[in-house]
């Protein structure tokens, strides 16, 4: 079985300074052994750290800001820019064959979560792959109880990851799920996964915003 955290930031997110051998090296602390690089904007740190070959499975992904709020493209080749359409970002994600996954879905401390009415233009529409059931920065438990339950009500197998942005987060949510060979098989696996994990500090998101203006001001 893996041990996998769906959603890590780096680096290469504007909000996050986590050095690439940082992530890698943490992993192996907490016997991380699959992984979703998922930057903001941006799957440059993905590739780097694919170069880097590192010790467990890594999975290329992108957490890309629509016009009403954050897709995740998962088993992406290129990346996506941020400030696109809803359908033109999942036409984007489509056109690479790679899947589509809602990060902490009906959170109401995201500005950057995406809209319900949204959510449910991608249901219907038969669009969404998979949805984060458990986010450890997602500060009420009636949140991801909500996504499970639409995650039930729609037969989407649950996700779940630390939303990582300082080292010491990652695993702190992760899904116990079998082996898979690829993007075909991955849904699949996850749909068999247990989810474990705990809510991390809410106090972490300061660490987020004061890495934001660091990186803003250069």
């Amino acid at each position: 079985m893996l041990k996998a955290d769906l959603h890590v930031h780096t680096e290469y997110s504007l909000d996050c300074n986590t050095p690439l051998k940082e992530v890698i090296t943490r992993c192996q602390e907490r016997s991380i052994d699959c992984l979703a690089i998922s930057d903001h904007g941006t799957i440059e740190g993905a590739l780097k750290m694919q170069e880097m070959a590192p010790p467990f499975r890594l999975i290329v992904a992108e957490e890309i800001l629509t016009r009403r709020g954050e897709i995740m493209g998962v088993f992406l080749e290129e990346g996506i820019p941020s400030g696109l359409s809803v359908s033109e970002t999942v036409a984007r994600i489509r056109a690479q064959n790679a899947l589509i996954l809602i990060p902490h879905p009906f959170d109401p401390f995201r500005p950057s979560a995406l809209e319900t009415e949204a959510l449910e233009e991608l249901q219907a529409q038969g669009e969404i792959d998979a949805i984060e059931v458990f986010n450890a920065r997602t500060l009420l438990y009636r949140t991801s109880a909500k996504a499970k339950a639409f995650a039930r009500k729609h037969g989407l197998p649950g996700s779940a990851g630390s939303d990582a942005h300082t080292p010491y987060e990652i695993g702190n949510a992760y899904v116990e799920m079998p082996e898979f060979s690829g993007r075909d098989d991955f849904l699949a696996a996850l749909a068999q996964g247990k989810i474990f994990g705990h809510r991390t500090n809410p106090l972490t998101h300061f660490n987020s915003i004061l890495a934001r203006l660091k990186n803003s001001l250069g």
